[in-house]
């Protein structure tokens, strides 16, 4: 087996997984703040530019996955935090046009993901089904959900923007259960990286849902 892939083949031991879960979760913690940090640098930058740090963040989270498979950490690392701060940024105006307008709305969005990323990440952490099927499911509906959001943009569609979310929610309520399975299933500690990308996007999509939700009970 060449050098550079990161599988190995004998499971992880007790203390090696539990060391990968904490791991994990504090580069998912530290991206969070990352995250922030971009969404305040660029709160007033105009929101064209949006596009173009949704389109580095997918670069940089291409490049992420790239050097994990060649394991290489702590360049893995840094472009995870890389894409926290662009992905920070770029969905930075949304960020600010709430925590001006309606405050409120972050605090309970941020509430609501808390509890959701913590009970659906519990159950797929803990469940002994496989949820690899579940997810290939998962992944196409969610490529379906946004060729749905992309015609609510060009089509009124009632209550459009809510069922885009709630729909969004049950997708990423699996997905989060999977992701968790695949951190208590790895295989390899140098993984950890690119497992706390997933489990960020997830929390991040999640955020953004339960946002729009809430905005929408208010109009």
């Amino acid at each position: 087996m060449s050098s550079n892939t990161i599988a190995v083949e004998r499971p992880l031991t007790r203390d090696e997984s539990r060391t990968l879960f904490s791991q994990t979760m504090g580069l998912v913690a530290a991206t969070g703040a990352v995250f922030a940090l971009g969404a305040y640098v660029a709160r007033d930058v105009s929101p064209g530019w949006s596009l173009v740090f949704y389109l580095a963040s997918f670069a940089a989270l291409i490049g992420l996955s790239v050097v994990t498979q060649r394991g290489s950490q702590q360049l893995a690392v840094g472009l995870l935090f890389a894409f926290g701060f662009l992905i920070g940024a770029a969905v930075a105006s949304t960020i600010a046009y709430y925590a001006s307008a309606d405050p409120q709305a972050l605090w309970e969005a941020g509430g609501a993901t808390a509890l959701f990323v913590a009970g659906f990440g519990a159950l797929g952490y803990g469940t002994r089904r496989d949820l690899s099927g579940l997810s290939r499911i998962l992944t196409w509906a969610l490529i379906v959900l946004i060729v749905f959001g992309l015609i609510t943009v060009l089509v009124q569609i009632p209550n459009g923007s809510q069922i885009y979310a709630v729909l969004g929610l049950l997708i990423f309520a699996g997905l989060t259960s999977y992701d968790f399975q695949r951190l208590r299933r790895a295989q390899d500690i140098r993984s950890a990286p690119l497992l706390a990308a997933s489990i960020f996007l997830d929390v991040l999509n999640v955020f953004l849902l339960f946002l729009s939700i809430g905005s929408g009970d208010k109009d």
